[in-house]
């Protein structure tokens, strides 16, 4: 059985848009993206010229464990409130993650559209391998994040009726995001649009947004998380570490994503 979309209310909402892939773009905006032609553009720029032309058919992913997916949603519901925000639970959330889910509710006013993981996936998984086989292998991470975090990324855009989609990814985050372009065609995703209007950005430079408007954040990241994502999978840094040490700390730099911007041809991918 397909799992609804939620609103963080817990009511179900069918899709608002019907299912099929996403119309083409013009040719004119198409080389553009080929030529990076949006790379001096700034953030809030890029949102605005995104929402013109994708809303209501455009979303932005946020974790509620970065503070980027809340910079974003805070200049995009200053140009327009009424814009789209989704977020994966996988069912190995920390509390925290779900209490400000509720804060930024609350806060602007905002559905969230909240996607599950696949019940029966999960249960075959767990059965066959352990509540925590993300420990074991990486191969056995990798399909763990495929379950809690692909499928219902894939399903999200099936069901929602999303042309193009937001991101909070960030140039120095790690090696496999050095060089994101703040425009793509996802190939990933059946060639939506994917806007990353933070990849030039430094680690500084967002939270200078953050206090300067006040934005919500995830309160682990005052224990020491900068990055925070399944409760087992996410633990706090020392200071002069890598800002997603905590992140798959077990493994290699090269191999801590999890397959929602990156191939898994390219060791996976992250968020």
């Amino acid at each position: 059985m397909t799992s609804p979309i939620h609103e963080s209310s817990g009511v179900a909402r069918p899709s608002p848009n019907p299912v099929g892939p996403p119309p083409p773009c013009s040719d004119e905006f198409l080389r553009q993206v080929h030529d990076r032609s949006f790379e001096d553009a700034s953030a809030e720029e890029l949102l605005a010229l995104a929402i013109e032309h994708f809303h209501p058919r455009l979303a932005l992913s946020c974790s509620f464990g970065a503070p980027e997916g809340l910079v974003l949603l805070d200049m995009m519901h200053r140009i327009d409130p009424t814009t789209r925000v989704f977020v994966i639970d996988t069912g190995r959330l920390p509390q925290a993650t779900h209490d400000l889910i509720d804060r930024v509710r609350d806060r602007y006013g905002k559905a969230i559209e909240i996607m599950f993981p696949e019940p029966e996936a999960v249960q075959d998984m767990v059965r066959g391998h352990g509540q925590n086989l993300f420990y074991e292998s990486i191969e056995l991470r990798r399909r763990c994040c495929a379950v809690r975090k692909v499928e219902p990324l894939n399903r999200y855009f099936e069901e929602a009726g999303v042309d193009a989609w937001v991101a909070g990814l960030r140039r120095e985050q790690n090696s496999t995001r050095r060089d994101a372009a703040k425009v793509e065609i996802d190939a990933l995703h059946g060639n939506r649009i994917k806007i990353n209007p933070l990849a030039a950005w430094t680690h500084d430079e967002v939270w200078a947004y953050v206090r300067e408007r006040e934005v919500p954040t995830n309160r682990l990241h005052g224990d020491g998380y900068p990055s925070v994502g399944c409760e087992p999978c996410s633990r706090a840094i020392s200071a002069g570490d890598d800002l997603r040490a905590g992140r798959w700390w077990w493994e290699d730099e090269s191999t801590r994503e999890c397959g929602l911007h990156v191939g898994e041809e390219r060791d996976g991918s992250g968020i």
